[in-house]
Parts: C-alpha cells; sequence; structure tokens
C-alpha cells in the first residue's frame, strides 16, 4: 500500500527524511487524486512485461518508449548535483510516468491548495503526475532506486523550474484541478 502525506511546511535537515506533520495527516489514494490529479497503480515489479494492467495501460494511454534509471551514488554519474535538480520544484508539458523495480524513494507534489503532498514510493508502485503539476523528487535514506520510465513517443527530459504559471500545461492543469 502507497502511503502519502501532507508535509511539515517549515521541515529543516535532511531532504531524504519523511517530514510529517505533527501530529502525522496521511492521504489516502481517493483524496491524492482529486487534490492532485496524480494517479498509482500496484504493478508486478519482478515481471512488469506480462504484467496486464501495466500492458493495457501503455496500450490505452500510448506509452510507446521506455527505459530504466538508477539512482545510487555508484550508479548515477554527479549523484549530488543531479539528486539537488530532482529535488527542484518543476513541472514538465507531458505526463512524468515511473514504475518503480527497487528500492524507493519519494515524490513531492503540490495539491490544489499549493501544500506538499510526499507519496513514498516503494517495488511495484507506479505513479503517473500529470503535465503542468509542481513536483520534485528525493531519494530516501536508502539512497537507492531503479525505475522504469515510461513516455509517449520521444521521451522529454525538460525540466521548468517554479514559476512557471504562465506555461499552458500550467494552466491546463489548473483548469482541470479546480473544475473536478
Amino acid at each position: 500500500m502507497v502511503l502519502a502525506w501532507f508535509m511539515a511546511e517549515n521541515w529543516s535537515g535532511d531532504q531524504r527524511e519523511e517530514h510529517h506533520k505533527q501530529p502525522p495527516e496521511f492521504v489516502e489514494l481517493g483524496t491524492l487524486y482529486k487534490l492532485t490529479r496524480v494517479e498509482h497503480y500496484k504493478v508486478d515489479q519482478l515481471n512488469p512485461s506480462n504484467d496486464e494492467l501495466l500492458n493495457e495501460l501503455k496500450k490505452n494511454r500510448g506509452y510507446s518508449y521506455e527505459d530504466e534509471i538508477t539512482c545510487s551514488k555508484e550508479c548515477l554519474q554527479d549523484y549530488e548535483n543531479k539528486l539537488k535538480m530532482f529535488f527542484e520544484e518543476h513541472l514538465h508539458t507531458d505526463e512524468e510516468i515511473r514504475l518503480v523495480l527497487e528500492g524507493s524513494g519519494y515524490f513531492d507534489v503540490r495539491d490544489v491548495n499549493d501544500s506538499w503532498i510526499r507519496i513514498k514510493v516503494e517495488p511495484g508502485d507506479l505513479l503517473i503526475i500529470p503535465k503542468g503539476i509542481y513536483h520534485r523528487f528525493t531519494l530516501d535514506t536508502n539512497n537507492f532506486i531503479r525505475a522504469k520510465r515510461l513516455f509517449v513517443g520521444e521521451p522529454v527530459w525538460t525540466p521548468h523550474n517554479r514559476p512557471a504559471d504562465h506555461m499552458e500545461c500550467r494552466k491546463e492543469y489548473l483548469s482541470q484541478i479546480k473544475s473536478f
């Protein structure tokens, strides 16, 4: 079961810690979707190519390109700078689709009220982060994740750091989230 919670507003210290509010405020998956439009699915991480749900999502949503990324000190070139870059608040013009194969980490997303929700991802978690939402990623204290990245067509890697409210994808996202 994926865990999500509202982050403490004025946290300090290591970004890889949980940073719960006190007392913790957990977010159920249905509420997460209502507040952010982030989708979560559970997939067979040991055999993703034969997972019916994943194959159905790929077919229905047009995910035609995939690769893998491993984030660890040993595997990621320029590790420290990449982690800082991943943790900068940004958005993309396309969905961000990640399937965790090994390890764990956190995706932080801004909800409709501009509060941070932290989503813990572990093997088998597939997240679909909508285009236009402000978000960021960090490893947890295990310092390791291996994930499959899926794309519609050729991969687009460009992050647009906040503020990017002028972008069409951001305007579309805000329109969708407010109409729910």
